[in-house]
């Protein structure tokens, strides 16, 4: 054990490395020293001072008595603060426990409130930490920096967005190859739907989506499985080549939102029904399609061990994949039950599990007898099942086979799951435990299971689905993409579907464009503007179904090709229409009003690929020729696409406003352009009146933007003036400062005579010694447009500089003295006219333009 002393040392040690001997004394002193210096010390501080009052003073005038509020403070006893108001003597055990009682009562309300407070603050932290990532998010967006869209590391980032009016344009992210290929095929996709809604004609759109997808050279298999779930619940025929004889006539579809009546109205009518039952009978369809391509690409992959033979019946396909699956080393698996030394229970199962319920029946009337045998009446079961609409078996059977099924397969150890599949199926006996070991062995087993046991539609199963999360179907770093939007799709959840998909980076592609094939069919409900969200593309409430933000969608994806491909992106605006429900007339779904929003979105969307072109957009709007001539551009083939039923409607609500855009940015020739296209005539003199006034008061008049300005005006001057279009004082105002443009110009080149030329000829100043005239002028010059009179310093300034600088040349001219003094003269006559003008106008302009303005009449003067 160490001594004291060699503890004092290692103590010491211990704050060695910090010791400062030259700048900190060291304090060596005992525990009691210390105390006493410290009493040394506090004795030595002055007393605080007594209460003087000041304080009471002031509490009183708010009527509070402080020194009997001390004096209640000073008197109160708290030893007794918990104990009961009435003493408890020992005996009192009734007062005891009611005392107990009542303790352990404001206990657990002081807990509860507790954890109230702290849930409390917990939620609020909660939310404010959505709400700053829903900001955060839609700065990004605003930005054009989020919502990435990657596939792989060759991926494209995309900007998402809303429909605000201030929508900036994200920078244009890079492609690659492989994606650029799939955008390409899906793009000719959409160009053809759209072409057949211009003719009124259906159109195969899942089919088309499914080959391009194939076309695409990516895993195909995540997406197609998808589009063929929506082929079987649209109805929608599989696409027959031409060469066909009765392409023309199977290659038929539904029409344009052919579901939209009975998917968006009251769900209570027998449409809706209706509809809901079809999409249940489709999923369970396009399930039973899947598993036979797995069960047909099974027995391909293993010849030897599925031993077909030449029998290509699905008995003898199912045959050949039992043997690959159950059967190994010789033996069967140990849970299936063999009739006659076969699979009979696991081949008919498999056989529903594929649709081919008549060769179910084929085989189990082959094997009637056995089978009666192992379970009584199975046959007689088998075949009312099959053979009922809704295979439903009729109450007696049912409740027999219930019967059989609770008092010997219930609590069973050794039953052939692939037989308790059946009896389950057939009875819809259990239904809150629809999993069978062995029989259900993949996702789409257990989903294809819950839709057979559904009692009404996909409803049931929807609600069964939407008890689980994502995760559990596609676990996190696992390659299982897709799956829970298919799941969510076959229960008739279509837009929690594309919402999920969308979720996924490398299928963001995919669900835009499931969103337009449900959009086709009428199988999708939008929100209106004022529900929508300009992040989120999912808008839930507790009140109404979920509904999908399109609008946003669409512009999300053609952002990052509408500057560079801006006919194709057109493509994808025409299909934000689909859901304004011009073609079924619905009362009573998503309403006019929000009908009315998705043609307002498609129509804002359309303005901003317009304003994305930069002035390159003659292919979309049009132009006019060398001649004069206007030709039409691509929007003015599409205008029903757009729900605008006339040229003058299109160049009212598409032109025009693109042009207040472009004029509100300071795009003053590309508003200039679209105004001319859409005939507004007046707005284009105006705008062009406004647009020299404002580059007059700039040094050398705007340069080279002020000189494409004048060669667009004298363009539109003569094309007007051939037309006989836009005469009188709109027109007369954009010549006069034409002409002071043109005196600015030559004046700058020191060509005064031209310079004085075009004053004269704008009539803005009057040069007439004539008092009378020149006041006339003055009164008359506030009726010219605001261009020209907000103008008047710089267009006195401009003209008294050309007759200065005039009179200058004149002056040392070496021409003859008589002509040199009649010029002068001139010169001088008319620098005291602009003078008596200016006197006129002098509060209209600023004291230091009058200044300068006389300093040079006076330079002239001499």
């Amino acid at each position: 054990m160490e001594d004291l002393s060699s503890l004092l040392s290692s103590a010491r040690d211990l704050t060695s490395h910090v010791a400062r001997p030259d700048r900190l004394p060291s304090i060596n002193l005992s525990l009691e020293q210390i105390e006493a210096q410290s009493r040394r010390l506090v004795s030595r501080q002055q007393a605080a001072a007594a209460d003087t009052g000041k304080g009471n003073y002031l509490l009183a005038k708010a009527n509070v008595d402080a020194p009997s509020l001390a004096s209640s403070i000073a008197a109160l006893n708290t030893t007794n603060t918990f104990l009961p108001l009435n003493p408890l003597h020992d005996t009192d055990v009734n007062g005891f426990l009611r005392h107990a009682h009542e303790q352990t009562l404001i206990s657990s309300i002081e807990e509860v409130r507790r954890e109230t407070e702290v849930e409390f603050y917990r939620n609020l932290d909660s939310r404010v930490r959505k709400d700053w990532e829903i900001r955060k998010k839609k700065i990004f967006e605003e930005l054009g920096v989020g919502n990435n869209m990657a596939e792989g590391e060759g991926g494209i980032e995309r900007a998402g967005h809303g429909l605000p009016v201030n929508m900036r344009y994200a920078p244009q992210p890079t492609q690659s190859l492989a994606m650029h290929t799939k955008m390409m095929a899906y793009d000719r996709v959409i160009t053809e739907l759209n072409s057949h809604r211009l003719a009124g004609t259906p159109c195969s759109l899942v089919a088309g989506l499914s080959d391009a997808a194939r076309a695409s050279g990516d895993d195909a298999s995540k997406i197609t499985h998808t589009y063929d779930i929506l082929a079987a619940i649209s109805g929608e025929r599989p696409k027959l080549p031409p060469s066909h004889t009765q392409a023309h006539i199977l290659n038929a579809s539904l029409l344009e939102r052919a579901y939209a009546r009975a998917y968006l109205g009251s769900q209570d009518t027998p449409e809706a029904v209706d509809l809901r039952r079809k999409i249940a009978d489709g999923s369970r369809r396009a399930l039973e399609a899947q598993y036979w391509d797995v069960i047909d690409r099974v027995v391909v992959q293993n010849p030897v061990d599925a031993a077909l033979g030449g029998d290509p019946s699905p008995a003898n396909k199912i045959r050949a994949f039992l043997n690959v699956q159950y059967y190994k080393g010789g033996a069967w698996e140990s849970r299936i039950e063999l009739i006659n030394g076969k699979a009979v229970w696991a081949t008919l199962y498999y056989l529903v599990r594929t649709g081919h319920l008549k060769e179910t029946l084929e085989v189990a009337t082959d094997s009637e007898v056995a089978l009666n045998r192992h379970e009584e009446l199975f046959t007689t079961f088998l075949k009312a099942w099959v053979e009922s609409a809704d295979r439903r078996l009729p109450h007696s059977l049912r409740d027999r086979l219930m019967a059989n099924y609770n008092s010997r397969l219930l609590h069973a150890r050794d039953v052939d799951p692939f037989k308790l599949a059946l009896i389950k199926l057939m009875g819809r006996i259990d239904p809150q435990r629809r999993n069978v070991p062995l029989a259900i062995a993949s996702t789409e087993d257990w989903i294809w299971f819950q839709l057979a046991m559904a009692c009404r539609g996909a409803e049931r199963t929807g609600q069964t689905i939407q008890g689980y999360k994502k995760t559990h179907f596609e676990p996190e770093g696992k390659p299982h993409k897709g799956i829970w939007a298919r799941l969510l799709l076959v229960c008739g959840l279509f837009e929690q579907a594309v919402a999920a998909l969308y979720e996924t980076p490398e299928m963001q592609i995919e669900a835009i464009h499931l969103a337009i094939a449900l959009s086709y069919y009428g199988l999708l409900r939008v929100p209106s503007r004022t529900e929508a969200s300009d992040v989120e593309i999912l808008t839930t409430s507790p009140v109404r179904p979920p509904s999908l933000n399109f609008g946003l969608l669409i512009s999300r994806y053609i952002r990052q090709f509408q500057r560079t491909d801006p006919k194709e992106a057109l493509q994808y605006v025409y299909c934000v229409t689909l859901n304004s429900d011009r073609n079924v007339g619905l009362a009573n779904s998503q309403g006019q009003a929000t009908g009315q929003d998705q043609i307002f979105i498609a129509r804002e969307l359309v303005k901003r690929v317009i304003l994305g072109c930069d002035g390159k957009w003659d292919d979309l709007v049009g132009g006019f020729r060398d001649d004069g001539s206007r030709f039409p551009g691509i929007l003015e083939r599409n205008l029903p696409l757009l729900r605008l039923s006339s040229a003058a409607e299109y160049h009212e609500v598409i032109l025009v406003a693109a042009a207040d855009e472009c004029e509100r940015e300071r795009k003053l020739l590309d508003a200039i352009k679209l105004y001319n296209l859409a005939g507004a005539h007046e707005t284009v003199i105006a705008c062009l009146t406004r647009a020299l006034g404002d580059l007059l008061s700039e040094p050398t008049g705007g340069g080279e933007e002020g000189a494409s300005v004048e060669s667009l005006t004298r363009s539109i001057l003569e094309h007007y003036s051939r037309r006989g279009e836009v005469v009188g004082a709109q027109r007369q105002d954009l010549v006069c400062l034409l002409k002071v443009r043109e005196a600015m110009m030559a004046c700058e080149q020191k060509h005064y005579e031209a310079a004085l030329e075009s004053i004269e000829a704008s009539g803005l100043i009057p040069f007439d010694g004539d008092i009378q005239t020149i006041t006339r002028k003055a009164e008359a010059f506030k009726d010219n447009d605001e261009a020209i009179t907000r103008n008047l310093s710089h267009i006195l300034l401009l003209t008294m500089t050309i007759l200065h600088g005039l009179h200058g040349k004149v002056k040392h001219a070496l021409f003859g003295e008589g002509s040199r003094h009649t010029t002068l003269t001139e010169i001088r006559r008319k620098t005291r006219a602009l003078m008596m003008f200016a006197s006129m106008q002098r509060y209209r302009m600023s004291a230091d333009v009058y200044g300068q303005l006389t300093r040079l009449d006076v330079a002239v003067a001499h």
